[in-house]
C-alpha cells in the first residue's frame, strides 16, 4: 500500500525523494530492539528485519542483509565528492541510505553475516512489531 506522499512527514519526503539525509542519531527507529519488520515508509514494502540489525555506532539504524536482494536497487551516489552506493526501495524508488562494505561478518547468534552495513534513515522505514499469537 503506497502512502499519499503528501503524507509523510516533511523530513521523510526530503530523504526519501530528494536523497537527503537525517542527522545521526536523530532517528525514532535508532534504538528500536524489538523484534519485527522493516519497511519502506512510501510504498510499505518490506524492506529489514530485525534480526539483521545492529548496533553500528553511525547514528543510523543499521542492518547486515535486506530481507531479500530483490526488493533493493544500489547506485552509485558521487555526490559529497566521494564514491558510495546508494540504497534505494526497488518498489517505489526511494531513497533509504547507503551500504558500506564495514559491517560484521557474524551476527550476534555467531551465524555468518554479508559483511555489509546497510546504514539506513529512520524517517525512510516503518517498523512493524512482531506480535504473539
Amino acid at each position: 500500500m503506497k502512502k499519499n506522499q503528501n503524507n509523510l512527514s516533511p523530513r521523510s519526503r526530503d530523504v526519501t525523494q530528494n536523497t537527503a539525509t537525517e542527522p545521526p542519531f536523530s532517528g525514532a527507529l535508532l534504538k528500536e530492539d524489538r523484534d519485527g519488520m522493516y519497511h519502506c515508509i512510501v510504498c510499505n514494502e518490506e524492506l529489514f528485519s530485525a534480526d539483521s540489525k545492529f548496533d553500528s555506532g553511525s547514528g543510523w539504524p543499521s542492518f547486515h542483509t535486506a530481507v531479500d536482494d530483490e526488493k533493493i536497487t544500489l547506485e552509485t551516489d558521487t555526490s559529497l565528492g566521494m564514491e558510495r552506493t546508494e540504497v534505494r526501495c526497488v518498489n517505489c524508488d526511494a531513497h533509504l541510505g547507503h551500504v558500506f562494505n564495514d559491517g560484521p561478518e557474524r551476527r550476534a547468534d555467531g551465524k555468518p553475516a554479508s559483511g555489509k552495513r546497510f546504514c539506513i534513515n529512520s524517517c525512510a522505514l516503518d517498523f512493524s512489531p512482531e506480535t504473539d499469537n
